[in-house]
């Protein structure tokens, strides 16, 4: 799963990064953001926990603490992430479809700039905390525990109510909303494509040549701006793939966390390790399926 992650994650990364600044658009930006951000648990929290154990040298306090640091704050940009490109494409879906393919906000990418800026300083200030650990002593000079702990038991239940409120129900609710109007917009789509066209008939004095070229016209337009809906559909709809998938991990992650805080079990630590790589190495190949970029023609 970490080496389908490592391949996955940089197949987005590379596939959506422009041939040059000036052709930087606000998918391209989310994408590789996103790509980003699960690297980071890739190549730094992954390696930790194959290669690893629960004890650690004096010397690698430092390590220790990013043990505990990456997963969070990988996951809470991954997070944020996936929330800023569901609203991004929920804002362009209702802009083609309802509004003739106007710009929306988003597509501001200082705008764009600013707002991934934003929650990279958000994620790291929010997992901080993460920072702290207490190396206990165990009575061996050379092997001591890594574990966590904030100054009281009130300080940590505190911190995890904030944390998951900031980090995961706002960015949930987001994602949830945003998906059901893509989800409603989609499906009205749907329903218009299915009603029988109607044919225009030739009126007045126009020469038959010019009612031929005219007819003769329309298929040329009418195929272009039907592939570029198609495309727009397609990859509204991994969006809403992804969001699903991400409410199903989310909810898993939140059953395993309260059981494990009744009854701690290594199994359930492993099986919360295993939705959160799963997350991480499943997505990018549901986008890159989705923007049509299974290909290797920009490796």
């Amino acid at each position: 799963m970490c080496l389908s992650g490592i391949i996955g994650n940089n197949w987005l990364c590379i596939s959506s990064l422009p041939k040059s600044i000036s052709q930087l658009r606000t998918n391209d930006a989310l994408f590789v953001n996103l790509a980003v951000s699960n690297l980071i648990t890739n190549y730094l929290v992954d390696p930790l926990h194959i290669f690893t154990t629960k004890s650690f040298l004096p010397v690698e306090k430092v390590l220790c603490s990013f043990q505990f640091f990456l997963p969070e704050f990988s996951e809470t940009s991954s997070i944020l992430s996936t929330m800023f490109i569901t609203v991004y494409w929920h804002q362009k879906l209702v802009g083609s479809l309802k509004r003739g393919g106007a710009p929306v906000k988003m597509d501001n990418i200082c705008f764009i700039a600013a707002l991934l800026a934003g929650s990279w300083t958000f994620a790291f200030v929010l997992n901080v905390p993460h920072f702290i650990a207490v190396v206990e002593d165990d009575g061996n000079a050379t092997i001591q525990e890594c574990k966590e702990d904030l100054p009281s038991e009130e300080a940590n239940q505190a911190y995890k109510a904030v944390y998951i409120t900031l980090a995961n129900v706002l960015p949930l609710t987001g994602i949830l909303y945003a998906s059901i109007q893509i989800v409603i917009t989609l499906l009205q789509n749907e329903k218009r494509m299915k009603k029988p066209s109607t044919v225009v008939k030739n009126r007045g004095n126009a020469s038959p040549e010019k009612s031929a070229d005219n007819i003769n016209n329309v298929p040329a337009v009418t195929k272009s701006k039907s592939q570029a809906k198609s495309s727009l559909l397609r990859a509204a709809k991994s969006v809403v793939a992804v969001a699903f998938f991400f409410v199903i991990c989310w909810i898993i992650h939140l059953i395993v966390n309260l059981t494990a805080s009744v009854t701690p079990s290594s199994v359930l630590e492993d099986l919360n390790s295993f939705v959160g790589a799963s997350y991480t190495c499943i997505i990018p190949y549901i986008y890159l399926h989705g923007m049509q970029r299974l290909t290797c023609a920009r490796c």
